[in-house]
């Protein structure tokens, strides 16, 4: 016997995952300078030389049995208290070390938020779409019932009139993740001002809180004089999640945090909850060597010239030949209209030119795909030509 729930995760694979499967297996006919995979969002640009090395530094300086031994499960407390200290300068809310729960990248840190919400077995997490795919998983895995919110798809911004419809008395939290992925939208002051009027209101109807959490794997990655709002500041029930993996070009050290600052309600609590839950999940410590490299490297902000080339050049080619797009101000994400309006058989027919773009559904939004432009810009340019054979076949 085994877990039907985990056997259904192992056996359904990301549509994704397969993609860049079936990438590299093309590679090897072909050659992979004629596979143009746009499918996995694996940064491109190296870490900043700072990184490596403040770790060597660290290695060759320090303790070996610090270096590599346990932390506390939340993390170093002088860690804690650099990255604290670091967010209260930049964020204009004041965070402290006790507010910063350590974590093996955002998503072992989102399993644990889930599981430390799940206070009943009505409980609902809402996400906005176009949302991450996995949050329907890591959410139904914890016990919460898993539902989202129709996208705006003129600005991709947040659907407020669904979102209102979508609340009700058993909704525990709402998700969101600016800069978006797959969209590459940010979420706007103006959005999070209406988003945190509607959950207050909601929260004072319903007799109980409404949990936001804030997502921000991206944070760092924006372009030109586009902000990115801290959230907390618009809605104090915020509980945040972030990870390393795309600002500092770090997703195989695993690191990240979940942050509850003191304005939450019940945050102790809440706290304490995540912190059980990531003890049940068996995460026992974040590493111990990368903790100690990004508390000297969180004021470090990624060099985006490459992202932001890569960015332009495909969304220009895109829109010469005639496809619509999401305007991507943030992230490495271009969201584009499939022609025809079928995203499946889009993205099926585009395999004959090489071509791997994955299908909307699984965001939330059909009839679109998502293209990750952390490439080479060779590829870019070389990938016209197949984005326009396919536009023609389908237009």
């Amino acid at each position: 016997m085994y877990n039907q729930f985990d056997y259904g995760l192992g056996t359904n694979k990301s549509v994704i995952r397969e993609l860049f499967t079936y990438g590299l297996e093309q590679a090897k006919k072909v050659g992979p300078d004629k596979v143009y995979d746009y499918s996995l969002g694996n940064p491109s640009i190296p870490a900043p030389a700072i990184v490596n090395k403040t770790a060597i530094d660290i290695i060759n300086n320090e303790d070996p049995l610090k270096v590599h031994g346990y932390s506390s499960a939340p993390g170093f407390d002088d860690v804690r208290e650099k990255v604290a200290k670091n967010l209260t300068e930049r964020m204009g809310m004041t965070i402290k070390g006790s507010n910063l729960y350590f974590t093996c990248g955002a998503a072992p840190g989102l399993v644990s938020i889930f599981h430390a919400l799940h206070a009943n077995d009505d409980c609902k997490l809402l996400a906005i779409a176009p949302f991450f795919p996995e949050y329907r998983p890591f959410a139904e895995a914890s016990g919460l019932k898993f539902d989202f919110v129709e996208a705006d798809t003129k600005a991709f911004q947040i659907n407020m009139a669904a979102l209102e419809a979508k609340l009700d008395k058993n909704t525990q939290a709402v998700i969101i993740n600016s800069p978006n992925n797959p969209s590459g939208v940010v979420f706007s002051e103006d959005t999070l001002k209406q988003l945190g009027e509607i959950l207050t209101k909601k929260s004072k109807e319903f007799g109980h809180p409404i949990y936001l959490i804030a997502d921000e794997p991206y944070r760092e990655l924006v372009y030109g004089d586009v902000k990115v709002p801290w959230v907390p500041n618009f809605y104090k029930n915020t509980i945040v999640a972030y990870s390393w993996s795309k600002s500092l070009s770090l997703p195989g050290e695993r690191i990240g945090y979940v942050c509850v600052p003191d304005c939450v309600e019940d945050g102790q609590a809440i706290f304490a909850a995540i912190t059980g839950a990531a003890r049940a999940i068996g995460h026992v410590c974040p590493p111990t060597l990368i903790q100690r490299v990004v508390a000297e490297c969180c004021s470090t902000m990624p060099d985006l010239a490459a992202y932001d080339d890569n960015r332009q050049t495909l969304l220009n080619g895109l829109l010469k030949i005639g496809y619509e797009c999401a305007k991507p101000d943030g992230a490495f994400y271009l969201f584009v209209k499939a022609p025809g309006g079928d995203a499946n058989k889009f993205s099926e027919a585009c395999k004959k030119y090489n071509l791997l773009v994955v299908p909307s559904d699984s965001f939330g939004v059909p009839g679109y795909f998502r293209l990750c432009y952390c490439v080479s810009k060779k590829t870019i340019v070389n990938s016209m030509e197949a984005f326009e054979k396919a536009f023609n076949e389908f237009k």
